[in-house]
């Protein structure tokens, strides 16, 4: 499953271009998901001593409003949501934050800082389904 386009953020070029790029794909289905990201942080942190917040950069676009306002000092984009929570986790240093999934910071034993983040409550993100085309036989 590819993502394809947020609601917020708009079209993800990467996952776009990749569907262009290889024909060898075949386009099953389309799936449209809701999206809610948290800040998610190692227990024993707040929200006031963040410092750092990782995340992949459609998930920070979709949380635009929310940085704003809170200003957090650096923002650093990661390969994706689950990784930054994760790198969070290893790092062991409370000024250090993800946004993603609630589910991503359960799994990586961090607690929710704060939740709906996202810009708008009806946040969703619409995936494609793709499979390698099968081989034809002759």
């Amino acid at each position: 499953m590819l993502p394809v386009e947020n609601r917020i953020a708009g079209p993800v070029h990467a996952a776009l271009d990749a569907l262009a790029r290889f024909d060898s794909l075949e386009h099953l289905r389309e799936f449209t998901l809701p999206v809610h990201l948290a800040l998610l942080g190692l227990h024993g942190a707040t929200v006031d001593g963040i410092r750092q917040v990782l995340s992949h950069p459609v998930a920070l676009k979709q949380c635009t409003k929310w940085l704003w306002e809170h200003r957090l000092a650096t923002v650093v984009e990661a390969y994706d949501t689950a990784g930054a929570a994760r790198m969070v986790s290893i790092r062991r240093d409370p000024s250090v934050a993800a946004i993603a999934a609630s589910w991503a910071g359960a799994y990586y034993g961090l607690v929710v800082l704060a939740e709906a983040i996202e810009d708008l409550p009806d946040n969703a993100t619409r995936f494609v389904l793709v499979r390698r085309k099968p081989a034809v036989v002759s």
